[in-house]
């Protein structure tokens, strides 16, 4: 790999930057300083999208060009053009998705070294780097976080670490998997040793400093040196404020927290009610919901009590503040190597008050919290500034620490130290609070850090020592990538500043709906930092911000578009998803397909069977998904633009994307339905193509299924292109049953594919198959979807056996297979004729097209019925006859009234189901509602 930042952390010699030679890392730091600060005068650059908020003085503060900007990094381009190899169509690349198990735990001095919102480990992220590309090649991650994916691209270097994830590493680098089964080693060459170059980029100025830090190489000896001295410095002056004195009067113990407690005003006595010591009870060890008041006894509840209440002028803002009231009720502290408990006295009451009469000589944040659910949740307790979040002694201590930290940017321990910060910082907040049933047990972990997505202030907070943590963090931190093949930029996954068609691969994480409120939790980290999130192209669903889910979904759209333009073609994206919501697992799908991606697996992590598992329909989400989609090749592209909407073209499509199918996937010994192979999947992948391109289908789903079936191989209800069926066809032997798909009935169209594979596999009565359809029936049924009769569905879309005539092949085959008495009979035998009667059968290609013609003509009879309600909302409605007058009205480019019906369907209906959100979007993006 050419190395563009060698040596980044020897400033004693020449160094190597973006093809350039630099006398020491300080005149390469200065240099690119110097450029970026230029740039930032730049009024066009300050309108990128997702532009941080901050000034020049602050962004270059935090900046380590061209390695890390706080702001877009005006030099990626320059960088991609450094590790890009040019995409030829003619280049070799081919791989499935990847379906190995994975299952990285968090226990890991990497993953620990800082917290997060969410964080995928980087162990599970190599994995899908080292399947998907090479060494010296490029990974993007547009919405990076902490930069895991930055640290697992380097470490794909690291010998000890690749062997530690299981594969085995041969003496010329080449990097061996063991697809092995049933206890049968089978290790085979899948990718080569080797650090691979990534792009980061995240719109969180938080997130990206710790990503950058993560991710440049660190001197771990001169860290420690310059955290020792620093916490020497603070101590020496601020120490003092956490002493307390031992039982006998005379011993001076350390505290290491201090728990404070809310106090409440009893209704019926107005007596003041400290919370701990009327709700703790530790003879039960937990916090009570009922207790009485100290006062008058009368019983209570917490959500009863009104707050008590103290006033005060804020030297920070010159305002007079009204908070809830809270008191310090028990003291944590350690004399020698013991520790002690003790309900404080006025020798520790008095140096609370000498600490608030403490002028703060160092810089802190006292902004006004931002606009938020979360940043503003506190208000009504009167904690309405970042400078609140903070008792008066950790407050001064943190500046003290902050001033000191940061004073040492740019040198080699810079890394380490801006990691200590942040990662201490969420250690000497208010939204500390005290786990009870810990404290109360005995164990250890007493203390909680903020509950995760939250930042609630309870009502028992504690207070740590605030120089203690910095000290206990010097241990944990310096766990960093080697450094030297990163790019880290501040901005908006909707601007990507590298070439078309210049990365190897796509891995990211994004935000999903409202689950997370990214910019709102790390308020308080970039009050600090002073650079702010730009929430304007936060991709997000909030209240807040005034986003509702189709704006989070037009944001996804965009920024899935940028990572398509940068891809190879040919090349592959992973998203993880992780929400259970079937709205935002539509809304991911349905950005990535409108972007150009192809879906080619989803699989959902099964905690209980440590594997994957595929996901048909929007009812399975309910664990964590894997997304592989991939950019089609360029020759598939050219070639639709050359043919145009055609015949060919439906199976020229369908042929390249057998091609990214996984042939084989085998779970715990057993040979997997490939979810994918499905011919209604593969007809539904076709179509997305065909609508994206703004081109109709030129066949019905029933020509579709028999081309299917004339072109391609069939095995167990799948299809394949001949060299993959002989390799299903090898796995096949070895195992004793064949696949099947698992079905989830949720709606008519799900009804309806399910009675098709009944009936293929036994045609049936109606009294034989009413039972088993009911069975099926269940608590998945969508809401607003009306439920069909079952003898509806089997006349709308199925033939009956009548008794007259030959009885049909696929009833002849069934009834001579599983009863003796009718085997080697011929079709016209009175015994199997009279067996025959009644039963249901699946109709061959060419009377299904007659069927499917009428069916379709009653279906949008019925939209007609939906075009002209005239009230708000439909209350219920076949979600067929929707999707069957969304594609005639897309057909003939009526989007006015595809938007009109979207409107009078229920907002989760129509988010809920993927066919008609496409056609929806489509939709919108010709008018001028899309924004």
């Amino acid at each position: 790999m050419n190395d563009l930042f060698q040596n980044h952390a020897a400033k004693s010699g020449p160094v190597e930057c973006l093809g350039q030679t630099f006398p020491s890392d300080e005149t390469r730091r200065e240099h690119y300083l110097k450029l970026l600060a230029e740039k930032l005068k730049d009024p066009e650059f300050r309108k990128i999208e997702g532009f941080p908020i901050g000034s020049d003085e602050d962004i270059l503060t935090l900046s380590d060009p061209p390695y890390y900007t706080a702001c877009p990094n005006p030099f990626m381009d320059t960088f991609v053009e450094g590790h890009c190899t040019n995409y030829d169509s003619s280049t070799h690349y081919k791989k499935e998705p990847f379906l190995t198990d994975v299952s990285e735990g968090k226990n890991d001095p990497i993953y620990n070294a800082h917290s997060y919102h969410t964080k995928v480990p980087h162990k599970a992220i190599m994995r899908f780097i080292l399947h998907y590309t090479q060494p010296g090649e490029i990974v993007l991650d547009s919405f990076c976080g902490t930069g895991m994916t930055g640290v697992a691209a380097q470490l794909c270097g690291d010998r000890n670490v690749v062997e530690s994830l299981g594969y085995r590493v041969e003496s010329d680098g080449t990097v061996l998997q063991n697809l092995g089964n049933n206890g049968k080693n089978e290790w085979v060459p899948f990718s080569k040793l080797g650090a691979r170059a990534a792009l980061l980029n995240e719109l969180s100025p938080a997130a990206s400093f710790i990503a950058s830090n993560y991710n440049s190489e660190l001197d771990v000896n001169r860290f420690q040196l310059e955290a020792k001295r620093i916490l020497q410095d603070v101590s020496d002056q601020c120490s003092w404020m956490y002493v307390t004195s031992h039982s006998d009067g005379r011993t001076v113990g350390r505290i290491n927290f201090t728990l404070w407690s809310d106090v409440f005003s009893c209704p019926d006595c107005a007596g003041e009610i400290v919370f701990w010591d009327v709700a703790a009870d530790k003879e039960a060890g937990k916090v009570l919901d009922r207790f009485s008041c100290p006062h008058c006894t009368t019983v209570l509840e917490k959500k009863g009590l009104d707050r008590a209440w103290i006033s005060f002028i804020d030297g920070a803002t010159g305002l007079t503040v009204r908070q809830a009231k809270q008191v310090p009720v028990l003291i944590n502290y350690t004399v020698g190597k013991s520790r002690f408990e003790k309900k404080p006295d006025q020798q520790d009451l008095n140096l609370i008050d000498r600490v608030l009469a403490e002028p703060i000589t160092d810089w802190f944040p006292s902004d006004r919290m931002i606009e938020g659910g979360e940043t503003r949740r506190n208000d009504p307790a009167g904690i309405t500034h970042v400078h609140h979040f903070y008792t008066r002694r950790n407050l001064i201590v943190l500046a003290r620490f902050r001033e000191r930290i940061f004073s040492m940017r740019g040198t080699e321990a810079s890394p380490g130290l801006g990691l200590w910060f942040t990662s201490s910082h969420v250690w000497a907040t208010r939204l500390n609070r005290l786990l009870a049933s810990n404290y109360f047990g005995g164990g250890g972990g007493v203390i909680g850090q903020t509950l995760q997505g939250t930042l609630y202030v309870s009502s028992l907070a504690v207070e740590t020592n605030c120089i203690e943590r910095f000290s206990l963090r010097t241990s944990s931190v310096p766990f960093t990538a080697h450094g030297g093949s990163s790019l880290v930029s501040t901005g908006s996954a909707e601007r990507i500043s590298a070439p078309d068609n210049s990365v190897d691969y796509v891995f990211v994480d994004p935000p999903f709906g409202a689950n997370i409120m990214y910019s709102e939790l790390n308020s308080l980290w970039e009050a600090w930092l002073k650079v702010r999130t730009n929430p304007s192209s936060e991709a997000i669903e909030s209240k807040a911000q005034k986003k509702s889910l189709d704006d989070y979904r037009a944001l996804m759209t965009k920024s899935f578009r940028e990572a398509f333009r940068v891809l190879k073609p040919g090349r592959w994206m992973t998203v993880e998803f992780s929400n259970t919501k079937a709205a935002v697992w539509n809304g991911i799908q349905t950005a990535l397909q409108e972007a150009g991606f192809v879906v080619a697996n989803v699989a959902a992590l099964e905690k209980s069977h440590k594997g994957y598992r595929a996901v048909t329909t929007t009812t399975a989400v309910k664990q964590d998904l894997v997304i592989s989609a991939y950019k089609p090749n360029g020759g598939l592209e050219e070639r639709f633009r050359e043919i145009g909407g055609t015949v060919d073209s439906v199976w020229d499509f369908v042929r390249t994307h057998l091609g990214y199918l996984p042939s084989v996937r085998i779970r715990a010994g057993e040979l997997d339905f490939v979810a994918e192979r499905d011919p209604r999947i593969i007809f539904d992948r076709m179509v997305a193509w065909f609508v994206r391109h703004g081109t109709l289908v030129p066949m019905s789903s029933q020509e579709f299924q028999a081309g299917l079936a004339q072109r391609f191989v069939e095995r167990d209800g799948m299809f394949f292109l001949p060299e993959q069926a002989a390799d299903y066809d090898k796995k096949r032997l070895q195992v004793a049953t064949a696949p099947q798909m698992e079905l989830f009935v949720s709606d008519e169209r799900s009804a309806i594919d399910w009675l098709s594979d009944f009936l293929k596999r036994r045609p049936s009565t109606y009294q034989e198959v009413g039972p088993e359809f009911m069975g099926q029936l269940g608590a998945g049924w969508k809401k607003h979807e009306s439920k069909p009769e079952l003898l509806a569905l089997l006349e709308d879309n199925f033939l009956k056996c009548d008794g007259t005539g030959d009885v049909p092949s696929q009833i002849h085959s069934y009834l001579s297979t599983n009863h003796k008495d009718l085997r080697g009979l011929e079709k016209n035998s009175p015994a199997l004729v009279a067996k025959a009667k009644d039963r249901w059968y699946v109709p061959d290609p060419n009377k299904a097209q007659d069927l499917e013609k009428k069916r379709e003509k009653a279906l949008l009879k019925e939209f007609d019925h939906y075009r002209a309600f005239t009230g708000r909302r439909l209350k219920e409605f076949r979600l067929e006859a929707l999707r069957a007058g969304f594609r005639a009205a897309w057909g003939n480019k009526d989007y006015q009234t595809i938007i009109d019906i979207a409107k009078k369907v229920p907002d989760e209906a129509l988010q809920e189901d993927e066919k008609l959100l496409t056609l929806y979007d489509l939709a919108l993006t010709r008018t001028e509602d899309w924004i």
